[in-house]
């Protein structure tokens, strides 16, 4: 079907209505009712243990006020060790694991 463009716009065609339904049982009064969902959800032992990891986490304070405090004595009392081998060997094994 080919329409000509000429400016004037054409009524589009009335839409049919349907009959009420002659079914026994069903008057035109009585309001559909909603299609129940037939869909659903079942989590992976993996995505549950995640869930579960979260709700750990997410309770969990996001600092450890302890280690903070043994870190600040350490510093302060001059017992603070850096070993410049486990933090390069660190850094090496992040920077593997970003860059595979």
């Amino acid at each position: 079907m080919s329409q000509k463009i000429d400016g004037t716009l054409q009524a589009a065609p009335a839409l049919r209505t349907l009959a009420p339904s002659n079914r026994p049982g069903v008057s035109a009064d009585t309001p559909a009712r909603p299609v129940e969902a037939a869909d659903s959800l079942k989590l992976t032992g993996e995505a549950t243990n995640l869930q579960a990891i979260e709700r750990e986490l997410s309770s969990a304070p996001a600092i450890d006020a302890q280690r903070v405090a043994a870190v600040r004595e350490s510093l302060q009392n001059g017992s603070y060790r850096i070993d410049p081998e486990a933090i390069a060997s660190r850094m090496i094994d992040l920077d593997q694991q970003l860059h595979g």
